[in-house]
């Protein structure tokens, strides 16, 4: 498989002092180096090794705190229910639950996770463009809170799998508004070529179809525009003003209209974005929505996790080429596929405490995965690595570990939870026992000399 590499940026990448600066739950000590929280990072390495997820208890409070203050502020009557899909890790999901989250789902691995965690069904959205039969009867089982539907046809099938189990499906019709969030290609949601949601043109009359099918009641309608978003407000605004002007048609025609579903997508900065804020993303849905009186939902994964993690990896040798040094590292992009699938850019922090004022010099940062794809980034300014040196990955808290794979038939990494001085593992790393564990070989094939 052949994979992008990370993008070249026109501007000087942030330094050390100023990716500590923006991340209050990191610092680095003269003594202990880069410590999370009251925790230092080398004895998480030293007692679990590398690669290995470290998340923050308090940066996930206190980033879902801050998000649901700016919806109070506003005076906007709304629920946020976290996308697993950005960390299904139980811990996080049963931390952010017991803040009073909901989730945010797309899948019966995910629905089975967030209930597992502890988060009722009434505070679960079921999302996806693909949800089958099964995924379906299980929602309504369990009596999750909404259904985001995103096709005719998804429609017809929520209304024949209701009415076969007798019950009755809380359903939100997810339009697409046709708006350019500005994001990456692979993970903008909202325009017309995008696979997601019903064309805006068709969504007054299939929301009228679907008030007329049988175990169908109609709640609301829904929109996410995409992800990882940085500039501006004017596609948020864009999009929910045209779900106001279609809730207040639908309305008009006697049809009910409970609440409206805002989807999430609000950036983080990986490197030196500035993305707009949570007060800013509620002054938008109060703008166009509020007048409305609904109640409103958010579902946002990246802002409230995505800062709260690190990847923590070791150096396995230092590689001198023709004209460049590579570091290669024991994590690799099966671990964090972000900067091959996105060009994504991550900050870099070596653990060690003489190594974060040490002198810098040019590096290519890769993995030892069979693939050109595999590497982290190019020409990135570090100190002097040797084999043993533990290095961070910033910002990896979301679309990290849920997006990794055992491809080169290689473990998935470990994962830790830091709540102040206390640190706990919450999935240990998987055993190359475990990785074939469940493979089996047919008796045809005879056995092994």
């Amino acid at each position: 498989m052949a994979s992008p590499l990370p993008a070249v940026h026109d501007t000087p990448d942030p330094d050390f002092a100023d990716l500590l600066a923006r991340r209050p739950h990191l610092k680095a000590h003269a003594l202990d180096g880069l410590v999370m929280d009251d925790v230092p990072l080398v004895n998480i390495a030293r007692e679990v090794g590398t690669p290995t997820w470290v998340y923050s208890a308090a940066t996930l409070r206190r980033r879902h705190a801050a998000l649901r203050d700016a919806l109070i502020e506003a005076g906007l009557k709304a629920t946020i229910h976290f996308a697993a899909k950005a960390n299904d890790s139980l811990a996080v999901l049963r931390l952010l639950g017991a803040e009073g989250a909901g989730a945010d789902v797309v899948s019966e691995g995910e629905l089975r996770a967030a209930r597992a965690a502890g988060i009722p069904a009434d505070r679960i959205v079921f999302s996806g463009v693909g949800k089958s039969h099964r995924e379906i009867a299980l929602a309504l089982e369990e009596g999750i809170f909404q259904i985001n539907a995103e096709s005719a046809e998804e429609v017809e099938r929520i209304s024949e799998v209701a009415v076969s189990m007798g019950a009755t499906a809380p359903v939100s019709l997810r339009i697409n508004p046709d708006v350019d969030a500005r994001t990456h290609a692979k993970i903008s949601t909202g325009l017309a070529e995008n696979k997601f949601g019903i064309a805006y043109s068709d969504a007054a009359a299939l929301y009228a179809r679907m008030a007329s099918l049988p175990g169908i009641r109609p709640i609301g309608l829904a929109v996410h525009i995409g992800s990882q978003i940085t500039e501006g407000m004017a596609g948020y605004r864009a999009a929910y003003s045209r779900v106001a002007e279609l809730a207040q048609a639908l309305m008009a025609r006697g049809l009910p209209v409970e609440r409206l579903d805002c989807g999430g997508g609000l950036g983080i900065p990986y490197r030196d974005e500035a993305p707009p804020t949570p007060a800013a993303l509620a002054g938008a849905i109060k703008a166009t929505l509020g007048p409305l009186g609904l109640p409103v939902m958010l579902e946002p994964g990246r802002w409230i996790a995505g800062p709260a993690g690190v990847l923590l990896a070791s150096v396995v040798l230092q590689k001198r080429g023709q004209n460049r040094r590579f570091v290669v590292l024991d994590a690799a992009m099966n671990d964090l596929v972000r900067p091959a699938m996105y060009e994504a850019w991550h900050g870099i922090l070596p653990v060690a405490p003489d190594a974060l004022h040490a002198p810098l010099s040019p590096a290519d940062v890769v993995g030892p995965v069979c693939e050109t794809g595999d590497t982290f980034t190019r020409g990135r300014a570090l100190p002097d690595l040797p084999p043993g040196a533990l290095v961070a990955f910033l910002d990896a808290g979301a679309y990290g570990a849920t997006m990794s794979s055992t491809y080169n038939a290689r473990p998935l990494a470990a994962e830790v939870l830091v709540d102040g001085a206390r640190w706990a593992v919450t999935r240990p790393r998987q055993t190359h026992e475990a990785l074939l564990a469940n493979q089996l070989v047919p008796d045809w094939l005879g056995t092994t000399a």
